[in-house]
């Protein structure tokens, strides 16, 4: 695993990677201590339901999402946030398709991986 990304990382020359099911992640920059993560959702794409060791923000850039943190779901739109701690369940649906900025500390190994 690469320790970090490049100090620069332009929009256009990044891989989107396809993750199926109407699901799209673009890297955003990481180091040993922090990721960002640009996904995109289809209409009708769903988040599935998990839990991970990282603490996460997530941001709302475009579109309507129904997130769930642990037992409750909120509707969240564009300038809308939430924090997600460690080990707590969390998923979300994106009825109008959309796009969200997630953090992470630490980064996620698993996202890395090749």
């Amino acid at each position: 695993m690469q320790k970090q990304s490049d100090a620069f990382l332009f929009g256009n020359e990044t891989e989107i990677e396809d993750l199926g099911g109407g699901l799209k992640r673009q890297m955003l920059g990481y180091n040993e201590e922090l990721m960002a993560v640009k996904v995109f959702f289809d209409v009708g794409a769903q988040g599935y339901t998990h839990s991970h060791r990282h603490s996460q923000v997530t941001y709302v850039v475009e579109g309507e999402f129904h997130f769930t943190v642990g037992e409750e779901t909120k509707i969240m739109k564009p300038g809308d946030s939430c924090l997600i701690p460690p080990f707590v369940d969390h998923g979300a649906i994106c009825p109008t398709g959309g796009i969200l900025i997630d953090t992470f500390s630490p980064p996620r190994e698993d996202f890395l991986e090749e």
